[in-house]
């Protein structure tokens, strides 16, 4: 097993501080929507306070194919939307890891964090202290956040995803992340010059296979995981769960040999009827022609 993941308990979040230790470093945050219009608005005006105070360049919510009024509300609060459809499409539809890739391609800023946009406890914390280490320690090249998520069905602990078929996954198979607190969670970030490096897997395997491929090309020490505090969202249905949990099983025996497991499988489940999973991944940004002529270059500007 390698270095041990530093894990930050107490995270410097000032606001002040961060600013200072910024520089010229640009800064984008990018939010994955799909149909989160009860959401999404606080959580773009929360963030936007950091936009105005010149600590985030670049406030992104790519819009994955909404049914509902999350892209307007979020233009609304000062967001610049992104319509999934508009970026490349023809590398597919949608999908989590599809509109994680298409934020970085519209984005050029140094560092980029993502934030899920279900968050109902949403605060400005979730972004100054995922942001801390990668501008105080140049060693940090990814973090992730982990939290707790108290009340509802399966709330406690890292969700039922994660307890029954994330943690044994890691623990049988890539055991060199098995102190990874929140494997799962969708708020997390890094630096440009590694991501663009990384394929991400198009749906929701994308956060594991991520910080998978991270640790083999960078090594665990240049992970750390910072403590968000308590985190609300909505919790799925066993429905929902059983497909994000096969495609996480396909990730793990995946990286460690594509022959373990196909790409798409099909889960049958008798009372819900048979699903189609897919584990298809994107390549890294740096072999796609459209973003070696550069990315985006549609940074918001800061305000004075």
């Amino acid at each position: 097993m390698g270095p041990l993941i530093r894990t930050i308990l107490d995270p410097s979040d000032s606001v002040a501080a961060l600013v200072r230790a910024k520089g010229d470093t640009t800064v984008a945050v990018c939010l994955p929507a799909r149909d989160e219009e009860d959401t999404i608005g606080g959580i773009v005006r929360s963030i936007r306070t950091l936009v105005d105070i010149g600590l985030v360049d670049d406030l992104v919510v790519v819009d994955d194919h909404s049914t509902d009024a999350t892209g307007t509300r979020a233009a609304a609060e000062g967001a610049r939307v992104v319509r999934a459809g508009d970026v490349r499409p023809d590398l597919g539809g949608n999908g989590k890891g599809r509109a994680l890739w298409r934020s970085l391609h519209e984005t050029d800023a140094d560092l980029v964090l993502w934030c899920d946009a279900d968050v109902r406890n949403f605060d400005v914390h979730f972004v100054t202290r995922l942001l801390a280490p990668l501008l105080t320690d140049p060693d940090v090249q990814f973090v992730k956040g982990f939290y707790r998520r108290p009340g509802g069905e399966g709330g406690e602990g890292g969700g039922r995803v994660t307890e029954l078929t994330a943690r044994p996954a890691i623990a049988l198979l890539h055991p060199e992340l098995a102190g990874v607190i929140q494997p799962l969670s969708g708020e997390y970030g890094g630096r440009r010059s590694l991501l663009e490096r990384l394929p991400f897997v198009a749906g929701y395997g994308v956060e594991l296979g991520l910080l998978i491929d991270i640790a083999d090309r960078v090594g665990t020490s240049a992970i750390a995981q910072v403590d968000l505090g308590t985190r609300l969202h909505r919790n799925r249905t066993l429905a929902d769960l059983g497909p994000q949990a096969t495609t996480i099983l396909q990730v793990a025996l995946r990286r460690v040999d594509p022959a373990l497991a196909p790409v798409t499988v099909v889960l049958d489940r008798p009372e819900h009827g048979p699903v189609e999973v897919s584990a298809e991944e994107l390549p890294p940004l740096l072999d796609v022609a459209s973003y070696r002529h550069g990315p985006a270059t549609r940074t918001t500007p800061r305000r004075s």
